[in-house]
């Protein structure tokens, strides 16, 4: 028994395929362009690299759940702590900020500090989490 093909239909426009790619090209190289996600670049010490940070060049800064920033017992808010900073750094520009912060903080108040930190060129900055909340 004999099986009768069918005659093929060839993809004869060739036009449109090439139009869809040369799309995804451009389509590509515009998204290629864009930097989504670039976080906080911060440059950060060498792991052999050996600092000593002395005593009295340590200025240290609390921050409770609700976001308030505490210095030496007192409560202050952003711009004191940038003025706090400054003055700081004017006596010595080695200032080393560390701040501590509680784990119910709000990620927002934290990224406000870290800018702020930023911001003043401050080359030392270590933040970390409160021992209760590790």
């Amino acid at each position: 028994m004999k099986i009768k093909r069918g005659n093929r239909q060839r993809f004869l426009d060739s036009s449109s395929s090439s139009d869809v790619a040369f799309l995804l090209i451009i389509y590509f190289i515009i998204i290629a362009a864009f930097n989504i996600n670039k976080g906080f670049l911060m440059n950060l010490p060498a792991k052999d690299s050996a600092r000593l940070i002395l005593r009295e060049d340590l200025l240290r800064f609390d921050m409770d759940e609700d976001g308030n920033i505490v210095h030496e017992s007192e409560n202050i808010n952003i711009s004191s702590a940038k003025r706090i900073i400054e003055d700081a750094q004017r006596g010595n520009p080695n200032i080393a900020v560390i701040i501590t912060i509680d784990g119910e903080a709000r990620w927002q108040e934290v990224v406000f500090f870290v800018e702020l930190a930023q911001d003043l060129k401050i080359d030392s900055f270590s933040f970390s989490m409160k021992k209760e909340h590790l």
